[in-house]
């Protein structure tokens, strides 16, 4: 009895006909070519938006003579001038006005995470008359420039006599923030509606969905927004000038007019070393949330 073993059919080599070889070679080198392109946009952004930086810093470590010189003397950096930090942070409170600035920046972060969380829900979950409408009018908000309403804001707190508190920061965060409302709508709204139904069925209450089901899967999102909120109140100046005194205000307004010699002029060297280190903080966060930060933006641009 003899066996026959089949043998496995011979594997046929794919021939790329010559044709689209010579394409694929073109998309290959087309691609390069744009990857190319890109990274010298990309290093042409970076040096554009870095200058700025890199002159602040060596207007910091600068003396006053070479600040004089000009240009060419701030590359100088045989002898750099440390005790510009030391000086800026002993010329002005710096201590006191960091903690009015990180008091005002938390408060206003969590208040506006909050309450702009809070209506983001109930736009996405709640079914009412009129909803669209008045999310329209929400959103049509964000063209209206922050400048044309400072003035008619400053009339309004300083006949309510809050001019020199900061109860106009609390009412802010209470009121939450028009684009943290919207990204917020946008990430409750691509949750599975099965989720919402099986905790109805649970006997879940709309307060008790909101905390134990849509929140906790909600931290991108969060922390998104307690980045940004902090960031706009750390770096807001204007209403701090005009809403505060000088022994609440905050860093931005102290570290503009703080340095200056008896003649009423600024101190440029003074001034770079205290914004270098009133940009730290900030620096700081966005390095250790960055990745959640871009993950939440791009996935709520995605979703919408």
């Amino acid at each position: 009895m003899t066996t026959t073993t089949e043998r496995p059919p011979a594997t046929r080599a794919i021939v790329v006909p010559e044709k689209h070889r010579k394409d694929r070679g073109g998309d290959a080198a087309t691609g390069q070519k744009a990857s190319v392109w890109v990274y010298i946009l990309v290093i042409v952004c970076v040096a554009i938006f870095g200058v700025p930086f890199v002159w602040i810093v060596l207007t910091a470590l600068a003396s006053p003579q070479q600040l004089a010189e000009g240009a060419a003397a701030l590359l100088d950096l045989s002898n750099p001038q440390w005790s510009n930090f030391v000086e800026a942070f002993t010329k002005i409170d710096f201590l006191a006005y960091t903690g009015n600035s990180l008091f005002l920046s938390l408060l206003t972060c969590i208040l506006t995470t909050a309450s702009s969380a809070t209506v983001g829900f109930a736009f996405s979950r709640f079914r009412a008359p009129g909803k669209k409408v008045l999310f329209t009018i929400i959103l049509a908000t964000m063209m209206i420039p922050s400048i044309a309403t400072l003035i008619p804001t400053y009339v309004l707190f300083a006949r309510l006599g809050l001019v020199g508190t900061y109860w106009p920061w609390v009412l802010w965060g209470i009121a939450g923030t028009p684009y943290l409302i919207f990204l917020f709508r946008q990430f409750f709204s691509a949750i599975p509606m099965e989720l919402e139904d099986a905790a109805i069925i649970d006997g879940a209450g709309w307060f008790r969905i909101y905390v134990r089901v849509f929140l906790p899967l909600a931290k991108p999102a969060l922390l998104t927004s307690a980045l940004l909120s902090f960031t706009w109140a750390w770096g807001d100046y204007l209403a701090p000038s005009l809403l505060l005194n000088i022994n609440n205000t905050t860093l931005a307004v102290a570290t503009a007019n703080g340095y200056v010699d008896p003649h009423g002029s600024g101190i440029p060297t003074l001034q770079a070393a205290a914004a270098i280190m009133y940009l730290l903080p900030v620096i700081v966060i966005f390095l250790f949330t960055q990745k959640q930060f871009m993950g939440s933006s791009l996935g709520s641009s995605v979703k919408g």
